[in-house]
């Protein structure tokens, strides 16, 4: 059995390689989201596995050496996205991947290196924030829809205080939180310099009111959640 950990502050991507039922699988079988053959994907709330007693062939991100198998199988995480892109993706063009706390982007022409981003200082307007609007106003994320008002939200704190007045005020809290997501989609948009398409990783591919509001702007190509532990996969595709 091989694992490795793409671990968020929040969620962890994990992929498991193993040709028979591991212990893993059993214990950890409800956050099983694909199974092809001899490999598994999972995501799995970060906090489950911090203090697991399983080792990783490899890893990346925030919470992810302390189970690390081998301590040199530490990949950063903007080249484990450069590398899950180029070898399964493309040779050209935009990956953006916004996470729990940070957003980041790698351009490449060719196959090589042109320029990159990576804004890990602010989390107020990334994927925890949104988690926990909608957790405080009992919002399901099918309920957002796409609005063509945004939220200014240079500085997040001040988005949230601008939900928060427009609720009190008799907004209903699914409109307000679209309009933050569609300020989340035009920064990210921003940030990454105004391209006229991108690749777009992470959680955020499964929100469908926040990709709608970045087609406002750019083409947007979804790849998932897994292209940084297929950049792992390729850069350590044995144990050592």
């Amino acid at each position: 059995m091989k694992l490795y950990v793409d671990a968020g502050t929040t969620w962890s991507k994990v992929c498991e390689i193993s040709d028979e039922n591991s212990i893993f699988t059993e214990q950890y079988k409800d956050y099983l989201i694909k199974s092809n053959q001899n490999k598994k994907l999972y995501i799995i709330p970060s906090k489950l596995l911090k203090n697991c007693n399983l080792e990783f062939i490899a890893a990346t991100g925030h919470m992810s050496k302390s189970n690390l198998k081998y301590e040199n199988n530490y990949l950063n995480e903007v080249i484990a996205l450069s590398k899950g892109f180029l070898n399964t993706v493309a040779l050209d063009g935009i990956v953006l991947d916004l996470g729990s706390r940070d957003v980041k982007w790698v351009k490449f022409n060719q196959g090589k290196f042109k320029d990159l981003d990576w804004n890990n200082s602010c989390a107020s307007a990334t994927g925890a924030t949104v988690e926990m609007l909608l957790k405080f106003y009992d919002v399901d994320v099918d309920e957002l829809v796409t609005v063509d008002e945004r939220y200014n939200i240079t500085c997040g704190i001040f988005g949230l205080e601008k939900i928060m007045d427009d609720v009190a005020n008799g907004e209903q809290a699914n409109i307000a939180i679209s309009k933050f997501l569609h300020g989340i989609a035009y920064n990210a948009w921003s940030f990454a310099k105004k391209p006229d398409e991108l690749y777009l990783s992470g959680g955020f591919c499964d929100n469908k009111c926040f990709i709608n509001s970045l087609s406002k702007y750019v083409k947007v190509n979804k790849l998932g959640r897994f292209i940084l532990v297929d950049g792992l996969i390729s850069e350590f595709p044995t144990k050592k």
